[in-house]
């Protein structure tokens, strides 16, 4: 049973590195949209594509239109603590039991 914990420590682990990583993604492409950034830029093209499937589903269902501020990244930020302090947290724990 402690190699389905390590296991699931592991898996924890990376996922906590990847929510983390994103977030800084999601931040990124918040900041340089303030700046009116060149849509022909490599960056800017990394980022929207990262970013673009999962911000553009909560924009479509938000009820805010036409006010000019965009709150769809704080939304994903909120929903990436989320999904680190209640899945992340709870797979450490159930390795943490099953070694």
């Amino acid at each position: 049973m402690f190699l389905i914990g390590n296991l699931l420590g592991a898996v924890a682990t990376l996922l906590d590195y990847i929510l983390y990583l994103y977030m800084f993604v999601v931040i990124a492409r918040a900041v340089i949209s303030w700046v009116s950034p060149d849509p022909y830029n490599p960056i800017v093209q990394f980022l929207n594509r990262i970013t673009e499937p999962v911000l553009e589903p909560i924009r479509r269902r938000l009820p805010i239109g036409g006010y000019g501020i965009d709150f769809s990244p704080l939304i994903v930020i909120f929903a990436i603590y989320f999904l680190q302090r209640f899945l992340v947290q709870s797979l450490r724990d159930t390795a943490l039991w099953l070694r």
